[in-house]
């Protein structure tokens, strides 16, 4: 059943609805924050940013351009955690939190296996950059480990080593990092699996650099673990919907992608946009601003935000709730997921497929 309020007060969906659309009708540049949403969802939210002539951007884009703008800059080589898990015979972890950010990455993964598709048939080497305090010790399995508060300086250690190098480290330091590079230049199949808001554009770029360098000689590719939220699928969308990923804006009539320009969270603390859509599907998420703009949270009833958003809309969780369309970190690709506990909560895209029937628009388009 649908739970909404307006201004703090219990309301029907359809004036929710009704009310919302009045909202952003009025604003001079509404944006479309947080996109917490499944697939369906994001669609419908890019449609509705269109129609407003307004710009949208996801939670997580720190860590989606960090992965992205390597990749436009310089070029990626990405496998899957299934080709990881039954050809990798080298698996370099880097950064902490890898477990906190995919909890079932090491059961995906299978490091402790030997790789049945691997003719040599022995035991993987595991490696562990910057793991942190007690990050390697908790998988509990047999993992080497560089430890370092400096992962920017070990990755490009790591790389000079690679390449026959000299470095500037203490000897401690430098023999382990011989050590890393030894494994690595005779990997057969070796796979980076890295994520978290750790690793800036530098670390990643320092990485694919390491990676470009090994498929010289040996064949070495990446595991990117991404971003919460579904913030993989709704770059997808956004990719087939308008050519861009996310921070992109409808302001002229037609899709222009910037990440400075439309970065909601700088575009609301400048005061450029004058009201806001807060989409959180999967949690509390709250929005990391703090100018105080009319919004429109289409969320969970876990959302905790300091002051009562203007209309507030109770959505599904995806998967769960509805059924869904969403990226899996298992499979690498976009899957469809059956309702575990299906309810009559609403989805995102059906509440904004109803503010968009309020604008004169069409969802379905």
């Amino acid at each position: 059943m649908s739970e909404a309020r307006i201004n703090g007060k219990p309301a029907s969906l359809a004036a929710a609805a009704e009310r919302a659309a009045e909202i952003l009708s009025q604003a001079r540049l509404p944006v479309i924050a947080g996109l917490g949403t499944d697939v369906a969802g994001a669609r419908a939210s890019i449609l509705l940013a269109e129609k407003l002539r307004g710009a949208y951007d996801h939670m997580h884009s720190a860590r989606i351009f960090a992965d992205l703008d390597v990749m436009r800059q310089a070029g990626l080589m990405f496998t899957t955690p299934s080709e990881a898990r039954l050809r990798a015979d080298v698996l370099l972890f880097v950064g902490k939190d890898l477990t906190k950010v995919w909890p079932e990455l090491m059961a995906r993964l299978s490091p402790a296996e030997i790789p049945p598709f691997d003719l040599a048939q022995v035991p993987r080497n595991l490696l562990w950059v910057a793991p942190g305090r007690g990050g390697a010790k908790a998988v509990g399995l047999p993992i080497e480990t560089l430890d370092t508060s400096d992962l920017h300086g070990a990755l490009a250690g790591l790389r000079a080593r690679v390449a026959g190098r000299a470095v500037n480290s203490a000897k401690g330091t430098l023999r382990k990092l011989d050590e890393f590079a030894s494994v690595l230049k005779s990997a057969r199949f070796g796979v980076a699996v890295w994520g978290g808001e750790e690793l800036d554009r530098l670390s990643i770029e320092m990485l694919h650099g390491l990676i470009t360098d090994l498929n010289k000689t040996i064949r070495f590719s990446a595991l990117p673990l991404g971003g919460a939220d579904n913030a993989s699928g709704v770059v997808q969308t956004s990719g087939w919907m308008t050519g861009f990923p996310v921070r992109t804006s409808f302001g002229r009539g037609f899709p222009e992608h910037d990440t400075w320009r439309f970065d909601t969270t700088r575009m609301i603390e400048s005061g450029e946009a004058d009201a806001a859509v807060w989409i959180s599907a999967y949690g509390g998420a709250a929005p990391p601003w703090k100018k105080n703009i009319p919004i429109v949270a289409l969320a969970s009833p876990h959302l905790a935000l300091a002051r009562e958003p203007r209309v507030f809309i109770k959505v599904g969780h995806p998967g769960i709730d509805h059924d869904a369309a969403e990226f899996a970190r298992e499979t690498n690709s976009i899957v469809a997921r059956v309702a575990s506990h299906p309810s009559q909560t609403p989805s995102v895209a059906a509440v904004v497929s109803q503010i968009l029937k309020h604008l004169g628009g069409d969802a379905t388009c």
